[in-house]
Parts: C-alpha cells; structure tokens; sequence
C-alpha cells in the first residue's frame, strides 16, 4: 500500500518450507524496483526474526520503528471504570460525532507518525469496514462543555472473515485530549472498553504499541496486558542522487 505523506510500504513473508531459497531477496528487489524514487516501508512480524534484520540490512534498510503486541485474558478480573468528575461517557454517533472526533484525534496524536494525520476519508474508510460497530466506540465527554475529551475504539478480528484463529478483542485506538492527560481518563476509557469487548463473550483481548511510549505500557502492564510478540519496521529512503 501506499500512503501519500509516509510512502509505500508491505509486509515480507516466507513460508518455513521455503525460505533460505533467495525468495525473500527477491520480493525485497522486487518491492523495490516498483517503488523506485519513493520511501519504502518494509514491516517484518517478530523482532527475533534474524533472517529478516539480516535481509534488511543487506539492502541498507534502517530499523525505524517497533511495535509491541500486548495481550491479557478477559476472564481475568477487571477493575471498575472510575471517570473523572463532570465527565460522561457514550457510544459514537455515526455523523454527528464524525468531525469533532476527528479534531480531537488530531489533538491527541499531534506529531504521531499515523494516527496523528487522519482524515475525514480516513474515518469514513474505517466506519466502512465489516468490524466497525458503533456501540464499541467509546466516546468521553466533558459535561461542563459538551466538548470530546477521550475516546476508545475497540475492534474484534476473527468474526466477519476467516483469520484462522477464535475471535479476539482489540484495544484499536485509545486517545485523550491532552488538556485532560494526568486524571486516570485513560486507563477508565481503556478498562471500559475491555469491559464491552469481555460482554461481547470474547476470551482475549490485544493491542499495539509503540516500544517508545513507555507510558502507555506501563498503563497497560497495570491493567493485565503482557508482552505477546514484536513488530519492526524498516525503512528505505530512495537516494536523491540516483
């Protein structure tokens, strides 16, 4: 795929049968070759791949960024959800919360290297998409104001396709406004939306989070989650003079 601002990117991947045959190398000249002239962003699933670093390497990619991928149980207990004073909690309105939503997730990933930059397409895009229920995208409010000052979004993947494996919770995007950071919206607005994805009668929940944001990983150790696996991207940028 290709995003306008950040590149083209893809994710490698070799069946155990057959690798060590050179058919990585050649995707990579492949990918390359098609996306000359252009940054390329190449996502590697499992940091203690080292044929992958090897292979990336070779081709004067740069380790750019990584991803954890937490889990927790949700038959394990679940604190209750505590929310600050004056501030209420809702379910999305499709419509009517599209744009105030949108400026509130611009201010609660200002400089995020995705997040941060979406779009009214980008929402649309999503709000499309056969896992998208309104009713697991939790919205916080400021009773004072009536103004978005957090949010949660969860997902489920395993149950309007076949993803080989029993249906699984995720915490998709949790945001707040940065005028509200330090009052426990957060970890509320998180444990909230475990608690819709364990009514759902799902038995495990996920997310993805960047290694650098050790708050949000101390947030969520706090609350049951534990490192599951490791994503890397890597990153080529084209050579101006070539």
């Amino acid at each position: 795929s290709t995003d306008e601002v950040h590149g083209a990117s893809a994710e490698l991947a070799v069946h155990p049968d057959h690798r060590r045959c050179g058919i990585g190398h050649q995707l990579v000249e492949s990918l390359i070759g098609a996306t000359a002239h252009e940054r390329l962003r190449l996502w590697a699933h499992g940091e203690q791949a080292v044929a992958a670093a090897a292979l990336a390497r070779s081709f004067d990619f740069t380790h750019s960024r990584v991803l954890w991928q937490m889990r927790r149980s949700l038959l394990a207990p679940l604190p209750d959800v505590v929310l600050p004073d004056g501030i209420s909690m809702r379910t999305f309105v499709p419509g009517a919360d599209d744009a105030p939503w949108l400026e509130l997730n611009g201010r609660a990933f200002a400089g995020h290297p995705e997040q941060g930059e979406w779009t009214m397409v980008d929402l649309h895009q999503r709000m499309s998409e056969p896992w998208f229920s309104p009713s697991g995208f939790l919205l916080a409010n400021d009773d004072a104001t009536g103004a978005l000052i957090g949010f949660h979004w969860t997902k489920v993947h395993g149950r309007h396709n076949s993803h080989g494996h029993e249906a699984i919770g995720e915490v998709y995007v949790v945001g707040v406004d940065p005028a509200w950071s330090g009052h426990g919206l957060g970890r509320a607005l998180t444990v909230a939306g475990l608690q819709h994805l364990r009514s759902l009668g799902l038995g495990q929940a996920m997310l993805y989070v960047d290694a650098t944001n050790t708050a949000a990983i101390r947030l969520y150790e706090s609350l049951g989650f534990s490192r599951w696996d490791t994503d890397v991207m890597y990153l080529l940028t084209p050579n101006p003079c070539s």
